[in-house]
């Protein structure tokens, strides 16, 4: 389904179009997993933030977490219009099951790294298998892709749309392990802050 008649930017507009297919099924789990994402960047960039305004300084590189989640959510919200519309068989056959296997390890790995912000010895090791398992399922599924792509059952916006996904992930694990690897820099200070301003 690759297209090289139209502008790069039509065919945004075609593939984020597509949503007028949605059933009431689609729109509930585009709405849950969409919405999961963004809330994840709302939680994280929130929690620096109160930080940020109680004077706490985080390591430069903290930043790239928010910013990470952000690219990542954005590019999930236009892949996943495609996943549930016109490329949906061909999820079904294989992709799926890779799918969830990548959205299990990557949601676990996060889990654990907040976790090991009170047992690090112990959590340390399941965060970085963890993130390991989410990198290489990631790749699994690139690979899937571009088969999609070279046989024209695919096309360039949901290539773009995965780089994206790559790309927000890997800048988002990659600077949150080196948080937890520093024993998270500011975390001391926001909770502390946190308690004052809402008592908990």
């Amino acid at each position: 389904m690759k297209s090289n008649a139209n502008s790069f930017l039509q065919d945004i507009a075609i593939y984020a179009g597509r949503v007028k297919l949605f059933s009431l099924t689609d729109w509930i789990v585009y709405v849950a997993w969409v919405g999961m994402m963004y809330g994840l960047f709302a939680a994280v960039t929130g929690f620096l933030m109160i930080g940020h305004q109680a004077g706490v300084q985080y390591p430069a590189y903290v930043w790239n977490i928010p910013i990470g989640i952000f690219i990542f959510s954005t590019a999930i919200a236009f892949d996943t219009i495609g996943h549930r519309t016109i490329y949906r068989e061909y999820l079904l056959k294989m992709e799926a099951l890779v799918h969830h296997m990548t959205i299990f390890a990557g949601i676990t790995s996060v889990l654990i790294l907040c976790l090991a912000y009170h047992a690090p010895v112990f959590f340390r090791i399941p965060a970085m298998v963890l993130i390991a398992l989410s990198i290489f399922y990631s790749m699994v599924d690139e690979g899937m892709h571009w088969h999609r792509y070279m046989t024209e059952k695919s096309d360039r916006v949901e290539m773009w749309s995965h780089f994206f996904i790559f790309l927000g992930h890997l800048i988002m694990v990659v600077a949150w392990w080196q948080w937890f690897n520093e024993g998270y820099p500011g975390v001391d200070g926001t909770l502390a802050a946190k308690k004052i301003l809402f008592g908990f």
